[in-house]
């Protein structure tokens, strides 16, 4: 017997919205109701929200317009492959991030104690590759891999080193791509080196809870980030 994948929230959520389109209660071409009121008619979280219209955005149903709202298109009420397309759009952001918080904030306070000076230095090259890239205006997405990565290897233990890799590599799943493309600029890179200086100066004070809560700290912003800027036009 064939196993079935289960359904991530956000699709159910979409498909509700979906379902809600080819009623004729949201028709092809007008405006959604603003976020928080329609988050309130069915029934779910915002962030829950924001990854069904992001996931509806990708398949066509909806068009997101920064500054103006989001809206049906107008092919949308005969589309029949919706719910196939949701499908394949990888795991809900927030759950990844969520997951990233757990797993790599325990992670960090394995890896604090074992951290040599050579390593640190590594961290440090790193770190700078990274200032040096979001100041250029260029993502620093590879070298923000390799900061994590440092600290999971760092561990020794490479089943865990193997979980954070996967985890950072979920972002570029189609809806968490999606996210990442509303939310990412220059200036949220900047922010992002911030947090991870925090992190580095709490690993080379060799403090295993002040590395903890900066990792915690940085991945929950990020995760907000992601969030704040899937929809930027309509935070009602």
């Amino acid at each position: 017997m064939k196993q079935t994948e289960p359904k991530r929230l956000y699709q159910s959520v979409a498909a509700q919205i979906l379902a809600l389109i080819r009623q004729g209660e949201f028709p092809p071409g007008e405006r959604l109701p603003p976020e928080r009121e329609l988050a309130q008619q069915l029934g779910v979280s915002r962030p829950s929200l924001r990854e069904a219209l992001i996931a509806l955005e990708i398949g066509g149903q909806i068009e997101i317009r920064m500054g103006s709202g989001v809206y049906v298109r107008e092919a949308a009420g005969g589309s029949t492959g919706g719910e196939h397309a949701i499908a394949a759009l990888g795991e809900s952001p927030s759950e990844l991030m969520q997951a990233r918080i757990a797993i790599e904030g325990t992670v960090i306070v394995l890896a604090t104690g074992k951290f040599t000076a050579a390593t640190l230095d590594r961290l440090r090259r790193v770190l700078e590759r990274m200032r040096k890239l979001a100041a250029a205006g260029k993502s620093p997405v590879d070298a923000d891999r390799q900061f994590h990565m440092l600290i999971a290897e760092t561990t020794g233990n490479s089943v865990l080193a193997r979980f954070v890799g996967e985890l950072f590599d979920s972002r570029h799943d189609p809806i968490a791509a999606a996210m990442r493309g509303h939310a990412e600029s220059a200036q949220t890179w900047s922010v992002a080196v911030r947090e991870h200086e925090d992190i580095l100066k709490a690993l080379q004070a060799g403090d295993p809870i002040a590395a903890q809560t900066a990792m915690r700290a940085h991945l929950k912003a990020s995760e907000e980030r992601w969030m704040a800027g899937a929809l930027k036009q309509d935070v009602q």
